[in-house]
């Protein structure tokens, strides 16, 4: 998050340049209107790639996890509602919307039909082990005839 200061006298101009100089359709473009979107980690091991997704506070129902042609797809969708009531009329009243989609192109090296998920300690961790000929094979001597 950028901070920007503003003087009290020039603020609606700032806010239009802001609006105006905001490029919509970036790779960055949540960040500009204020969603929050997960970071991730993408690890290649030996056996499996392993996706970690930071979502803390969350829980595993919260999540959607998706596969369709080779593309993996994490969302989630959460609605918060509170509200204080005084004999019928509402003194406060708040409520909050949020989700997030992340998707991922999967190699061809990938077992798309093995592909495991768990979510525990703000972590959900999706395993997508690699086929059995896609791994790395151990050096072996050739003999010569």
């Amino acid at each position: 998050m950028t901070l920007v200061k503003r003087k009290n006298n020039d603020w609606l101009p700032s806010v239009f340049d802001d609006i105006f100089r905001t490029d919509w359709l970036s790779e960055n473009a949540n960040a500009n209107i204020g969603m929050n979107v997960p970071a991730v980690n993408i690890r290649d091991n030996e056996d499996d790639f392993c996706v970690e997704l930071a979502a803390p506070g969350m829980k595993k129902e919260d999540f959607n996890i998706e596969l369709d042609n080779d593309v993996l797809t994490i969302s989630s969708e959460q609605k918060q509602e509170s509200s204080s009531e005084e004999k019928g009329k509402f003194t406060r009243r708040e409520f909050s919307y949020s989700s997030f989609t992340r998707s991922f192109t999967l190699p061809d090296s990938a077992d798309n039909d093995k592909i495991d998920a768990k979510y525990e300690n703000g972590v959900l961790k999706v395993i997508i082990p690699k086929r059995e000929d896609a791994k790395p094979q151990p050096k072996r001597l050739i003999e010569i005839s």
